[in-house]
């Protein structure tokens, strides 16, 4: 008898019960896991960025992420680099890199809660790029949901211009730029394979990333660079298993979930970094994902499900068994030709 047996048993057992549970209940403890991975990677960009330059912590997330998808790219051969929107690839890639460095920035210079709130904005901004850049129609329920979140980012940044505002404002930007990448994904998505638009973005943010990290170069330590690669990891799983939630269960269900990423990262933030938010940020924070629940759950009453978070922050997307899967719809913000707003 094999000394495995029982573990296999234990893991037969655990399968079967969880495959029991409903579908929103295992969407829901997947988005609750993939908040703590969330959080956990942002901590570790905020203790690498306590020590290296941020480009350079880019570039190694950029870089792993790439390693990440090779395998695939390479066991579907040459025909996963052909492409017919080379131009849309590179701008991508060139607009996600810079996103990212305005979110690792302002991982290093804020609070991990008021980083993760920040992040919270992209449903906003998908619903003006939207209405102004795809022609869909938004009326004036999101339009003012959209209105007050903004207030609540005007809450946490407040007036000034010290290296915390200029974080804040940096943060909010990186957002902005991510919303777009998100809709130059649903154009590519119409053409591309997901193997390839996976390859294109992790050599065009790597590419975009090397130059200036080689300006700022440190030499990483072993146990840094044991970090830089954890943080690869935890992106990617983490990103996975958000996919997984939205697979199992309805997104009206499961997106609230994704706001835990609040909690997790003030805990993460208390423990490691004492940090304690002002009321302020937390003011802040409570308007803006009021008013992003607000958008989700329109969005439900108009019949389309919502992935307001299926966020590009993290550009590695496993790819599961080796199955080819189209992306999402990663457009919240949009509504029907016609009907309500």
């Amino acid at each position: 008898m094999s000394r495995l047996a029982p573990l296999d048993g234990l893991r037969a057992r655990f399968a079967e019960r969880w495959q029991r549970l409903p579908g929103n209940a295992r969407g829901a403890l997947f988005m609750l896991l993939a908040g703590v991975l969330f959080s956990g990677m942002s901590a570790t960009v905020k203790t690498l960025g306590a020590r290296y330059d941020i480009f350079e912590v880019a570039f190694f997330r950029c870089l792993f992420g790439l390693v990440t998808v090779t395998p695939f790219m390479l066991r579907e051969g040459v025909s996963s680099l052909r492409t017919k929107r080379p131009v849309m690839h590179l701008a991508r890639g060139v607009l996600a890199a810079g996103s990212m460095f305005c979110g690792f920035y302002a991982l290093t210079h804020l609070t991990l809660a008021d980083a993760t709130a920040i992040g919270f904005t992209k449903p906003m901004f998908l619903i003006v790029l939207a209405y102004f850049w795809l022609g869909e129609s938004v009326r004036w329920r999101r339009w003012s949901a959209t209105a007050i979140g903004f207030c609540g980012v005007l809450v946490m940044v407040r007036p000034g211009l010290d290296q915390t505002d200029i974080a804040l404002a940096l943060g909010v930007f990186g957002t902005f730029l991510i919303s777009i990448v998100v809709v130059l994904v649903k154009k590519l998505s119409a053409s591309e394979r997901q193997t390839t638009m996976l390859f294109y973005f992790g050599l065009t943010t790597t590419a975009a990333m090397a130059v200036p990290a080689m300006m700022f170069w440190r030499t990483p330590t072993l146990p840094d660079l044991g970090l830089l690669c954890l943080l690869g990891f935890l992106g990617a799983t983490a990103q996975s298993l958000t996919f997984r939630a939205y697979r199992a269960g309805e997104a009206t269900v499961v997106v609230p979930f994704d706001y835990g990423r609040l909690i997790f990262a003030g805990i993460f933030g208390y423990v490691l970094f004492a940090e304690v938010p002002d009321r302020w940020s937390v003011a802040g924070a409570v308007i803006i994902v009021g008013a992003t629940v607000y958008i989700a759950w329109r969005e439900a009453q108009l019949g389309r499900a919502p992935t307001p978070n299926q966020a590009l922050h993290h550009p590695v997307q496993p790819i599961d068994g080796g199955e080819r899967r189209q992306p999402a719809d990663p457009n919240p913000a949009r509504a029907r030709p016609a009907g309500g707003g």
